[in-house]
Order: C-alpha cells, then structure tokens, then sequence
C-alpha cells in the first residue's frame, strides 16, 4: 500500500541523462523555441533555433565537466519545445517568454516603467476644425469641444492623440512648456475648465488662450491644434508658412493687433527650433521618427542605451541594463568555442545578416538583439532604427512583423544620423562607467559589513540581507515592511508589506514577532523539506542531483527573481530595526522554528538618536559592536535600515488615509455616493465609528435610506 502512496525516488543521474538524450532524439528538424527547467520546475533557459534537433543536441553530445555551462546543463531535468513556421516567429516567441518567465540564463532587461507620452485629448485637430465656427461667447464651458495637452504614461487608445514615446518625464513637460508657448493651448482638467469665471495666471503670462471663458472661439483653437500636431510630427517649416501666410493676410485687412499676434507665435516658435542644435534642413522625412540604441560590454555588465528622435527632435536618451549577463554569455560561448552544432548554426545566421562573415555574435551583439526584441514587444519600433552593432537578418524580420511596416536598419550611419548615434555611443560610455562605479563603491561595502560581522559568506555576490521594521501612527495602522538586499543593490521587486492585526495598538514587540513568523515560518519548512530530499537522494545514490552539503546554498549571482531561483532561501543576514527588545523577539521566533540565531543582528540607535552612534546588537549572546561612524559597513546598514523605514512609513500613511477617509470599504457599496460617503465619516468620526454604528444610526443620516442603511451595516460587518 505505502509503495502506492509514496512518491516514486528521483531517477539516477544516468537514467535521467538517458532520458533527456532520447528526447532529444525525438525532436523535429524544424524552427521552434525550446525551454529547460530544474528538478523543482523552474525554467533555466529559454531558446531558439531553426533546427530543434540540432540546436538541442548540442547541448547534451559532450561532457562539459565543471565548466560554467556543464553546471547549467547538470542542472537540465526536463525540456520543452514548441514548433513554428520560421525563424522570425522563433525569435518572437522566444522573447515573450523570457519577458514573462524570466529565465535564470537569459539576458533580461528589466523596465518597470513604461515610456510616457504627450496626449492631446478628444479627436484630433482636423475634426475638430472640421466642426462650424462659433463666436466666442457660445463656447466656454464646453471642454471637449476644446482639446488640452497633458502628459501621459499607460496603453494608448484612439479617442485621443498620442505622441511619443519620450525617454522620461522630463521631455515631455519640456515639449508641453514649448506647446504652450508657440500655440497656447490649455493643460487644465476638464473639471477646472468647466467651471472658470475668469481666466488663469496661464493665459495672463501668454500660456493659454483662455478658451475656458470664451477668450478664443472653436475654429481658431482647432486651428491652433492642428498647427501643433503638425509640428510633433517634425513638419515645423510647414507650421511657419502657414503662420506666415496668416499674418500677412491680417496685416492686407489692416487687422495689425492679430497680425502681431501670429507675429509673436512666430518668434516664440522659431526660438524654440533655434534651441535644436539639429541641421534640420539637412533632415528628410525618414528622420522623424528615429530611435538610436549603442550597446558597450565592460567589467561583466552591459549598457544599452536607447536615445528617442521624434518630430526631427532629439529628445533625450535612457540607459538600461540587462541582468543575467555573465551566466547568458557563458552559455552561448562555452558552445561557440568548443565548435558544437549551436556555432555552426550561429555562423549561418550571421550569414543571412550580411556583413559579419563567418564571425559568431559578439556580446555586444548578443545583448542589442535581446535588447530589440524584448523593448519592442511592448511598443512599436519606429520606421529607422540607428544601430552602433549590426545584427541578425532575422532579428529585422521579426520587428517588421512586431511593427507590422517595414522596419528600416542601420549601423553606420552618415550625416546627423552618424552624429545621433555618437551621441548615443558617449552617452552609453558614460552612463555603463557610472554603474561600475557604483557597483565598485556598494561591493566594498558588502565586503566591509561582512568582515566587520565576521560572516562566513562564499561569495560576496550572493550575500543576501532582509531588514523589518514597523511603523504606526499612535497604534494606528500599524504596517510592517521587510525589505532585501541582495547582488549589492536593493530588490525592489522583492520587498514585501505585513499588515499587523490582532496585536495591541503600539506594541512593537508583539507587531515584529507577527511580522518574522509570517515572513519564516513557511520558509524554514520548506528548507528543511529541501534538505530531507537532498538526504533521501543520496541514500538512493542519485548524487548527481541533489547534494546535502549544498542544499541550501545560495543560488547563482542573478536570481532575484523567485521564479529562477531553484528553491526558497534564508538570508545571509536579518536586520531588525531595534535594539534589544526586538531583538530578543526575534530570538525567540527563530528559536521556534529552529533556525540560527547568528542571522539575527538589531540596528539600535545610539546617543539622542545621532546618525553615526548605532550600534549592532545580535541575538547569540555576543556583545554589542560599534562600527564607528565613518566605516563603509555602517553605511550599508543605514542604507538598508533607511530603506526598511521608508517603506514601512509610505504603506503605513496610505493604509492609515484609507482607514480615516473610509478608503474602498464605503466606496464598494452600491448607492454610497461622495456625498453620502462624507456625511457618515463626519457624522461617526471615521470609518472604524461607522463600521460600530447600529442600521437605526446609519439610516439617520440625512441621504441613507432605511434599506441603504441595512447594505452598509451588513458590508462593513
């Protein structure tokens, strides 16, 4: 019956190893995508080949002993493919699947920010001038009839016109000040326009033309639309004569005041394209819209640095930077160099490219073209992309297909675009040096904290630290934070919020015992499952798959993201926001759940509560340390320790405004308006004396009807 029941035994290294060739055997000679996960079912690798068979086999045909790709191909315990029609699919199919699973052996490029827009709302300037002219005192109060700039960051639609994308948020506020002060059209909300009796501190500076209160009729601001669509699209010099053309024939009727007008948004608009150090009669129509991207590798990071023209403007540029760099290369090199399958099929493709001969791809090569592909999978690439590596004919294909256009590419550039794409180049230089330096500057200080504690620490590159800290208002809201570092930088992507409950308002000791059972007890049982299997498996002489002694290593440099690591991981180091009181809690939390007390180290503050004066309080018994207050260990703990804070203290004043102000309790329930949502928060004194009222006290508030009265009382209970 328990051989029913129990779970069948890993297989042995060698049947495993029997298995995956026989797989792999089996595959078809066709384009496709295939992935590889570990023993615990994360995906490693994701890629693509024209020839499945091939591509794979590669991998598996030699011994590649301890080399950095025999770890990652040691660690294969199962593989899957998907079929397509050709190569170009391939590489899609490819990219979106390393966007959404985030393999450990992919260059990754992170953007949690999408690029902002300039939105011009309601239809566009043609429809609007479309529509008949009216005087001037039929319109005011009439907003959509009168469309405003604003800046704008989210998925676009077509109710309203959109130009962009900009590198930042700063480029669009600057094109939105230059808009303004060559067209004058109106940034306000639709709120504050409806509802104006006299114009604005905007249109008292010559910002605005005071549509709001009827200061300039329908056709004449759709005009001015127009005009500065016209020049987001880069055609100013059509923009001037027909300002041009307009001035004069106000100045033929003798109508001098409006012929100064046109006068002065010439010169304001003429001063900003002198602001452009662009040629721009030196510009043709295929350099309106332009992106220029430089990619340099140095120190074992890359930059890609991705600069925006539109309209004919240079617009500004952005740096990013891909994660998983080192282990992605060693990956594809360890195959070049050792003349597998996997080059010779690289070399045909750099072929097809045109230009590279018989050469593989080269880091930089390799990190532009997973750079293209996952940047464009969210947005449209532009009709000419300026390239400082050239790149597969592939890679071209498939952002045609993305586009749905024709996508135009270059490498080396005459003229202004050679001129962009040194730009570019500089730009990448400085912004890739920069990182090396700070990265330099933050390794030093993970080495100094990790010698000052005398950790016992393998490689500095995966020391991780959680800090906890709590925060409350007076017992109120009371939120507690666990923040990580990890690869000498903060893991935004992995801070985690506790929402304390069932503790006495103000007890900290009570919140931070909470807070680290939460945050370990479910991560204590499963490193301790991990280590009975690796136990079990080599009792069962599958050595080859999981090893006691490293069971619970830490994973490979890059594995912020939980789903690449192979299994959940205690840190290095727990900080704890406190001195003794807390961190005797957390004493006896880990001593609960068996885990060692040596992670725990207090952060207590020191004399009148000096940044400089803390000093390190731990949980084993030992005695307090003072770091001194100009050592580099320090100041990664305050770094760290100021970062805990910071989260803790945001999400505790927003849950703190939600409960005060009702937040979505009220909100949710049908029929409770603003209005009648404010009358209950004055009448009871907030949402927690509304949630403690009675149906016969809800229903004598002017507007809650007795039956509303009874759909609150029964939410809010």
């Amino acid at each position: 019956m328990s051989a029913l029941t129990d779970p069948p035994p890993a297989p042995p290294e060698a049947a495993l190893r029997q298995r995956l060739l026989e797989e792999v055997a089996a595959l078809p000679s066709l384009p496709g995508v295939y992935r590889y996960f570990d023993l615990q079912g994360a995906v490693l690798y994701v890629g693509k080949a024209r020839n499945l068979r091939k591509r794979v086999s590669s991998y598996f045909q030699k011994d590649h002993g301890g080399t950095r790709i025999g770890v990652m191909v040691a660690r294969i315990h199962r593989l899957e493919t998907t079929v397509v029609r050709n190569e170009a699919e391939a590489l899609l199919l490819e990219n979106n699947l390393i966007k959404a699973l985030s393999p450990r052996f992919n260059i990754l490029f992170r953007d949690d920010k999408s690029y902002p827009y300039l939105k011009i709302t309601g239809p566009a300037g043609k429809a609007v001038g479309a529509e008949p002219a009216a005087s001037v005192d039929q319109e005011p109060g009439a907003p959509q009839r009168f469309p405003r700039v604003a800046y704008y960051r989210g998925s676009v639609d077509r109710r309203h016109r959109y130009f962009g994308p900009y590198p930042g948020a700063w480029a669009v506020k600057e094109t939105i000040q230059l808009i303004q002060k060559a067209f004058r059209l109106r940034t306000c909300e639709d709120t504050v326009f409806a509802n104006r009796t006299r114009p604005c501190l905007l249109y008292q500076i010559r910002r605005c033309s005071g549509p709001c209160v009827g200061l300039v009729d329908v056709k004449t601001y759709a005009r001015d639309v127009a005009d500065a669509e016209t020049f987001l699209l880069g055609r100013s010099q059509e923009v001037l004569d027909g300002l041009q053309h307009r001035m004069m024939a106000h100045a033929e009727v003798l109508e001098f005041e409006k012929a100064a007008e046109i006068r002065n948004q010439i010169s304001a608009l003429s001063r900003v394209l002198h602001q452009q150090s662009v040629d721009r009669s030196s510009l043709g129509d295929d350099d309106l819209e332009v992106d220029v991207l430089a990619v340099k590798v140095q120190g074992g990071r890359a930059c890609v640095n991705l600069a925006m023209v539109r309209g004919g403007r240079h617009l500004g540029d952005r740096a990013h930077f891909p994660q998983h760099l080192e282990d992605a290369a060693a990956w594809h090199v360890a195959a070049l160099e050792e003349g597998e399958a996997l080059a010779e099929e690289a070399v045909e493709g750099q072929g097809e490219a045109g230009g590279q001969g018989s050469s593989p791809p080269s880091p930089e090569q390799q990190v532009l073209q997973a750079f293209l592909l996952q940047h464009y999978a969210s947005q449209s690439p532009p009709a000419l992309l300026l390239l400082s590596e050239p790149v597969d004919a592939c890679v071209i294909e498939a952002l045609s297909a993305l586009a749905g256009r024709r996508v135009q590419v270059q490498h080396q550039p005459r003229g202004q675009r050679k001129v962009w794409l040194e730009m570019a180049r500089q730009g990448c230089g400085l912004a890739l040096a920069r990182l090396l330096a700070e990265e330099g500057s933050q390794r030093e200080r993970t080495r100094a904290l990790v010698e000052a504690l005398d950790l016992d620490v393998a490689d500095l590159d995966h020391f991780r630290v959680e800090c906890f800290d709590v925060s409350h208002t007076a017992g109120e809201a009371t939120q507690a934070s666990c923040v990580v570092y990890e690869g000498h930088a903060m893991r935004s992507d992995q801070y985690r919020r506790f929402n304390v409950e069932g503790v006495t308002g103000g007890d900290d000791y009570a919140a931070m015992r909470q807070v680290l059972s939460r945050r370990y007890a479910r991560l204590a049982e499963a490193v301790a499952q991990r280590r009975h299997e690796a136990v079990s498996s080599v009792e069962a002489g599958d050595v080859g798959l999981a090893d006691p002694a490293t069971a619970g290593a830490p994973p490979a440099q890059g594995s912020g993201s939980p789903s690449a690591r192979s299994g959940p991981r205690l840190p290095d180091l727990v900080l704890v926001d406190g001195g003794r009181g807390q961190v005797s809690m957390a004493r006896e939390v880990f001593e609960e759940l068996g885990l060692d007390l040596s992670l725990i180290v207090g952060v207590e503050k020191g004399d009148k509560r000096k940044v400089g004066l803390e000093e390190l309080v731990f949980a084993d018994g030992r005695e307090k340390v003072y770091l001194g207050a100009d050592s580099a260990a320090l100041m990664l703990v305050a770094q760290i320790r100021d970062e805990a804070h910071r989260f803790a203290i945001t999400g505790m004043r927003a849950r703190r405004a939600s409960v005060r102000t009702g937040g979505s309790r009220l909100e949710e329930i049908p029929g409770v308006g603003p209005r009648k949502r404010a009358r209950l928060l004055q009448r009871f004194g907030g949402i927690r004396g509304v949630a403690q009222a009675t149906a016969e006290e809800l229903a004598s508030v002017e507007g809650i009807s007795v039956a509303l009265a009874e759909d609150i009382y029964k939410a809010l209970r």
